[in-house]
């Protein structure tokens, strides 16, 4: 049951860079894998040979060390590690950090970090959540005072990707505690050698077990008022709902990722595996599933190949992209449960792919804004 998922905006020099991302993921990345999901996360060797291959910042402008691209060769990047389960790099955070400096940093923000992103020196995180507080981003605790020409911060963030091995992140902090979204400003903390910095424990999760998540502190931790994500206070909310069509989609586009990579390895297994004397996939029962399957696939990648092409035209908006990202993670959630039933016991264990896919899938539902606030930025569309 073969179907054509090339996507419509593909073409030969992004198949030539696709097959070359596909190579390096596999002599590179994977052998790896195994060791980086005992260990929680990947390295800072892996994150340099990434950026020296140039699939880190492929859509950041040559100027600033760039691969000079555009979205769709990060949707290249994504869609083949999402294809393999390779969540230890989370490449999508680390692309977003960029873009946020690309799109609201100063020049000097910009020349002085998107180089470095790009050769995968800096691993890039970005620090919005707190204990207690989600997605209700008004409510953050963390502040960051004024002292002279410096910022001085205090406070605490968990649930950070990429907070075990980031070299710099883009803290969310209150610089005026008594406003709401206007008192809410991003500050640039690099993290070697940083007073009062901590990372503190990389979480231990039920899936995404190669990418690290942690808690990070700030304690009386300061940076020059240059670290000011665009040099202006109270922009924050504001930067932060600018890109969110681009973290959303993100997310959309790796979730259609993980559902072909899932199908195509049913379609191997069920091909392979014999019951009562035939191949599973002569089962009618089979059959029928994997046409359900094929079809949604199929339909997704319609569907987030027509918000790709919005996207390089300046065009998405944060309703389609939070479609996007609710669909995709919504169905991909099922369909790898679905494949992965047809795998029996085997799909249950670690060492398969499908069974990897089925806990790493779960937080997609979850980051990026619940799927409950998704359907509530589109209600309020309609």
């Amino acid at each position: 049951m073969s179907i054509d998922l090339t996507p419509s905006w593909q073409d030969e020099e992004l198949s030539m860079f696709r097959d070359n991302v596909g190579r390096f993921l596999e002599a590179e990345v994977a052998p790896h894998d195994e060791e980086a999901r005992k260990q929680g996360h990947v390295g800072h060797e892996m994150w340099r040979k990434v950026g020296e291959m140039g699939l880190l910042c492929t859509d950041i402008p040559e100027q600033y060390g760039g691969a000079g691209g555009d979205f769709r060769h990060e949707a290249v990047v994504a869609e083949e590690m999402g294809k393999r389960g390779l969540t230890g790099l989370n490449h999508s955070v680390h692309s977003i950090v960029a873009h946020y400096f690309l799109n609201h940093g100063t020049d000097e923000q910009k020349e002085k970090y998107l180089p470095r992103m790009a050769r995968g020196e800096l691993v890039g995180a970005i620090a919005m959540t707190e204990p207690g507080t989600g997605s209700d981003l008004q409510s953050i605790r963390t502040h960051a005072r004024k002292d002279g020409d410096h910022y001085v911060i205090n406070g605490s963030k968990t649930f950070i990707s990429n907070g075990f091995l980031a070299g710099v992140v883009l803290v969310c902090v209150k610089t005026d505690t008594s406003q709401g979204a206007k008192g809410i400003s991003i500050m640039v903390v690099e993290t070697e050698n940083q007073p009062g910095y901590q990372v503190g424990r990389v979480l231990d999760k039920i899936g995404l077990k190669a990418q690290d998540t942690a808690e990070l502190f700030f304690e009386d931790v300061r940076v020059h008022e240059g670290q000011l994500l665009g040099g202006v206070e109270g922009k924050g909310f504001f930067q932060l709902m600018g890109d969110l069509p681009y973290e959303r989609l993100f997310i959309g586009v790796g979730a259609q990722a993980a559902m072909e990579g899932a199908y195509r390895a049913t379609l191997d297994y069920v091909r392979e595996r014999t019951a009562f004397g035939q191949p599973i996939a002569d089962f009618q029962n089979t059959r029928f599933k994997l046409a359900e399957i094929a079809t949604t696939i199929k339909v997704g990648r319609a569907f987030v190949d027509e918000c790709v092409g919005d996207m390089l035209e300046g065009k998405l908006d944060t309703t389609k992209a939070s479609m996007a990202k609710l669909w995709g993670s919504e169905n991909q959630c099922r369909v790898v449960d679905e494949c992965l039933q047809l795998f029996g016991g085997y799909g249950y264990m670690n060492e398969y792919m499908i069974g990897r896919m089925y806990t790493d899938a779960r937080i997609q539902r979850i980051y990026g804004g619940t799927n409950e606030i998704m359907k509530e930025v589109i209600s309020r569309s309609l």
